[in-house]
């Protein structure tokens, strides 16, 4: 008995390095584990969740303007589970960004616009309230769910600079966990409004599914080389206006969507940990409102990551782990979790899309330009870069990003009219930019136990 628990131990250990190797660096920064564990129950504890950031975009031609991201948020929560699978959570989220003393007084979906005499002062601070059920495969989720990069969602639909800027999402999320099935579904409600506001109420709903094709391996194996085929299958909706909408700005309803096929072949060796492979059909529509020149688009994309070594700063490169490995070793803390341990990533995607505007996704999968307004009969954009990763513990990791995206734009018109005799829109030649970003990152998140109370 004693040799099959430390088996299973050593197995699991060994799965976890094959899982931690598939997250990109804004997984390993950002998402939440939201599963409960039985060590939790009756216990009082602290969460803090804080990221320290530096992002630069330099941003050239006419698609996007470049702007520099520096500083950090905060998110201490207050955690009680009274029972296995009830977890509740209070706390606050606070944003800073260096040499702001002020900050805009409403939900940020991106760079916040100013709101004249509505702010707040030294932070833009938020409450953080979360309640949380667990039925076996199943979570319900209340209050502030598990959003940004804990949704999963393909590279053209979330850019993944929302986890630096964007509020915490609010609302309800349904979340099912299937050996061959991930369901994520959720509500993002932005923006509530009371009688004769000015301002619209807006919300998101999403949808991300994962429908795994193969057979999934036992842990017993999970060192071996395998190769995993599945389906992403990923659905936004967002809606502004409502019955009580003052604003004279009409109801507004766009939609992205995307479908593909995926192959990620966990190659477990030295140097190259694995590779995934993604082609999907990408496509937006507009049920309602203006907000776009035209009712509906399509696209296509194709992703090729490598992850392509892991190490630690004692042993090297780590490849397939031992049976007598142990839970001392510098690639493992006390808990049994991954700590010590670098990993780099090469990615590549190319977009093609004509007539497609991305809800949250980069302004450079996009045919109307965010900088101008300007509409581009296609554009056709190769996203290449890297990242890089240290993982001193579970709580801590250290990363940095370099990005290129590779626009090029096709013919566009101004949809303002040129001041010219004619009054003729002004059509712009196809052109070609480079546009750069670098990043570093810091997370801290720690746990602390206040009170573990008795039966």
């Amino acid at each position: 008995m004693r040799r099959l628990i430390t088996l299973s131990i050593v197995s699991l250990l060994s799965y976890s390095n094959i899982v931690v190797a598939q997250d990109d660096l804004a997984t390993r920064l950002t998402a939440t584990d939201y599963r409960l564990t039985y060590d939790q129950t009756r216990t009082l504890g602290v969460d803090v969740h804080a990221l320290a950031f530096f992002k630069n975009n330099e941003f050239g031609g006419p698609q996007a303007t470049g702007y520099t991201l520096p500083g950090f948020w905060i998110q201490p929560r207050l955690t009680w589970q009274p029972l296995d699978a009830i977890r509740l959570e209070a706390g606050f989220h606070a944003t800073v960004f260096h040499g702001a003393g002020k900050y805009p007084c409403f939900a940020y979906h991106d760079i916040a616009r100013w709101k004249g005499d509505h702010y707040q002062r030294g932070a833009h601070v938020l409450p953080f309230l979360r309640a949380q059920a667990q039925l076996r495969d199943v979570t319900f989720v209340l209050g502030n769910i598990y959003g940004g990069a804990n949704h999963r969602l393909v590279e053209p639909l979330m850019n993944a600079e929302v986890n630096l800027s964007q509020d915490p999402e609010m609302g309800f999320q349904l979340l099912v966990d299937r050996p061959r099935y991930h369901l994520d579904a959720w509500i993002n409600w932005q923006s509530f409004i009371f009688r004769e506001e000015t301002h619209q109420e807006a919300f998101t709903v999403g949808l991300s599914q994962r429908i795994t094709l193969t057979p999934q391996r036992s842990t017993l194996n999970a060192q071996r080389s395998t190769l995993t085929l599945y389906i992403p299958i990923d659905i936004l909706i967002q809606h502004r206006g409502g019955e009580i909408d003052v604003s004279g700005m009409g109801v507004q309803t766009i939609d992205n969507a995307a479908l593909g096929l995926g192959l990620r072949w966990n190659a477990n060796r030295k140097v190259l940990n694995g590779l995934t492979a993604e082609a999907m059909a990408l496509g937006c529509w507009q049920q309602t409102g203006e907000l776009w020149p035209f009712d509906s688009g399509l696209g296509a994309a194709a992703t090729l990551s490598a992850d392509l070594l892991a190490y630690s700063p004692r042993k090297g490169l780590i490849g397939r782990v031992s049976h007598r490995a142990s839970a001392g070793s510098a690639a493992y803390n006390r808990r049994g979790e991954l700590s010590n341990i670098g990993q780099l990533r090469f990615f590549a995607t190319v977009v093609y899309a004509k007539d497609f505007v991305p809800i949250y996704g980069a302004p450079f999968f996009s045919t109307v330009s965010q900088k101008t307004g300007d509409r581009f009969s296609h554009v056709l954009t190769p996203h290449i870069g890297l990242e890089w990763s240290h993982t001193f513990a579970s709580d801590y990791v250290l990363g940095a990003k370099v990005d290129t995206y590779l626009a090029h734009t096709g013919t566009a018109t101004e949809e303002v009219p040129a001041a010219s005799a004619t009054g003729t829109p002004t059509t712009l030649p196809s052109a070609f930019n480079n546009n750069f970003s670098f990043g570093v990152f810091l997370r801290c998140s720690p746990h602390f136990l206040v009170k573990r109370f008795k039966q």
